[in-house]
């Protein structure tokens, strides 16, 4: 079995990004993965053939990330979908929130997408295609959730610059899509990969209670598989019409659904007063 498709997926070592590399694996496709750690990654993925490339990369830095992006292409020739999965959650009131705990998720979340994107896009632009998926979040489409806020606003921005280069690498024959998944059942809420602040405020009760039923009561009762959202980025990679936009998950559709009716409804409740200002 062989697909001549090569990937570059960050964060593989766990989550959605190791259930979907696996899968590339299974189904033939070449595979560079990253992880900040070589040894989690191999234990995780256990696969020692010529299609899989395993990377240590420190994500947060443009010289590791192209290092491991020189790497691909020298290994495999090219690199045809970047998936930029490397990221964590954070769980905290903004103001219990140190701005070192705030600017670390935005280091990882944001600006590491961002080196990747610097970094393979020279390639992607010379050999005119090329796909690039940004694992965002339900959350960066709506935030109302007390605890989500930098969280949320990492993704938010995910989303925003998203859109932005989906409309200026199109020119060039590559794709942007902005993938959105609710609650899948990974290791995302389970204690060590759900950060939360160092620095609690008693008062914030409503916070707590949102961290409590991530961590005691979500964990490893999410309703969304893995297994398939992986099949789906996959299958979205081999339309000849991907969408910008693709929310993951029966959660995630009806989330988005409530911020679209919200913005609508206020939209049209406020229309006289936002309309005018005009001169």
């Amino acid at each position: 079995m062989s697909n001549q498709k090569v990937w570059f997926v960050t964060g593989a070592s766990k989550g959605l990004g190791l259930t979907l590399v696996k899968k590339l694996l299974n189904e033939g496709y070449r595979v560079a993965a990253t992880s900040r750690n070589l040894s989690d990654l191999n234990n995780a993925v256990d696969n020692h053939s010529e299609q899989f490339l395993p990377l240590a990369v420190n994500i947060k830095n443009e010289d590791s990330v192209q290092e491991a992006v020189e790497k691909t292409i020298s290994t495999f020739g090219k690199i045809d979908v970047v998936v930029n999965n490397a990221g964590y959650g954070l769980l905290g009131g903004l103001e219990e929130l140190t701005d070192q705990e705030a600017r670390d998720n935005f280091e990882v979340n944001v600006f590491g997408s961002l080196n990747v994107i610097r970094k393979t896009l020279p390639y992607l632009r010379e050999q005119q295609s090329g796909h690039i998926l940004n694992i965002s979040s339900v959350g960066g489409f709506t935030g109302g959730a007390p605890g989500g806020g930098i969280y949320c606003a990492t993704k938010f921005a995910v989303n925003g610059f998203s859109e932005a280069l989906h409309s200026e690498v199109k020119p060039f024959g590559i794709k942007v899509t902005i993938v959105m998944p609710g609650y899948f059942r990974t290791n995302f809420l389970s204690e060590g990969s759900l950060v939360v602040p160092k620095n609690q405020i008693a008062a914030y009760q409503n916070v707590r209670d949102t961290v409590n039923r991530h961590q005691n009561d979500m964990d490893k009762q999410q309703a969304g598989d893995p297994e398939k959202a992986a099949a789906v980025m996959i299958r979205i990679t081999n339309e000849s019409e991907a969408p910008l936009n693709l929310f993951l998950g029966a959660d995630a559709y009806e989330f988005a659904q409530q911020k679209i009716a919200l913005v609508q409804n206020e939209l049209e409740a406020w229309k006289e007063l936002t309309t005018s200002t005009g001169f």
